[in-house]
């Protein structure tokens, strides 16, 4: 059945369901057990589930029309090099943007010779690879600093940037994340929290 030559419905539904939930299931599994539970950064959980969802759907809807191999790369590097101009990216949450667009290509495009199994397995290889390097490598040379710090107009949302090379001028780490503690506004300071790999 079809209104001005377009089907109401057709057998790609099912595939397209049945995908978006392996889709989503490794979605959560990377941006809110994996990434989550080390960052503690809501703020990206709301873009990495969008991006991923919204990649899915695109990429999906493309694969009704023949794409060569170069329109399809194409694509791919623009979302590849997605960025936000407001606030810079910083490398460890563009690495998992790369993921969360890698996984929902790879779970939109694949075709008939690849079969569901090969589907999860790899996803599941992905990941097992960002569990073993953010678990049990990286968490091992992981510390943390607690540091009170006087300038609360860089301790915005919109100063983060700021805050961190500050911070690494002053103690001279390189620092992974900083997470504002409790503010005194009588005294003009907050307590923060640095991470960071390597020694003190």
């Amino acid at each position: 059945m079809e209104f001005a030559e377009i089907p109401f419905f057709d057998d790609d539904v099912y595939k397209m369901f049945v995908r978006f939930f392996i889709n989503l299931t490794f979605l959560t599994i990377i941006v809110r057990f994996l990434y989550y539970q080390y960052s503690r950064r809501r703020d990206y959980l709301f873009t990495f589930y969008m991006i991923g969802i919204i990649v899915f759907f695109i990429c999906f809807t493309l694969k009704k029309f023949e794409l060569d191999l170069g329109m399809a790369l194409g694509l791919f590097a623009i979302f590849g090099i997605l960025r936000y101009r407001t606030n810079p990216i910083e490398i460890k949450e563009m690495t998992y943007l790369f993921v969360v667009i890698g996984v929902s290509v790879i779970n939109a495009l694949a075709n008939k010779k690849m079969s569901y199994v090969e589907i999860v397995a790899g996803n599941s290889i992905v990941v097992i690879a960002i569990f073993i390097l953010e678990r049990v490598w990286l968490s091992k040379q992981e510390k943390r600093r607690k540091i009170i710090y006087e300038n609360l107009e860089y301790t915005k949302p919109q100063n983060y940037g700021i805050l961190k090379d500050d911070l690494e001028k002053r103690t001279g780490l390189s620092i992974q994340k900083i997470m504002v503690g409790t503010v005194d506004y009588v005294n003009g300071t907050a307590a923060l929290i640095i991470y960071y790999y390597g020694d003190d």
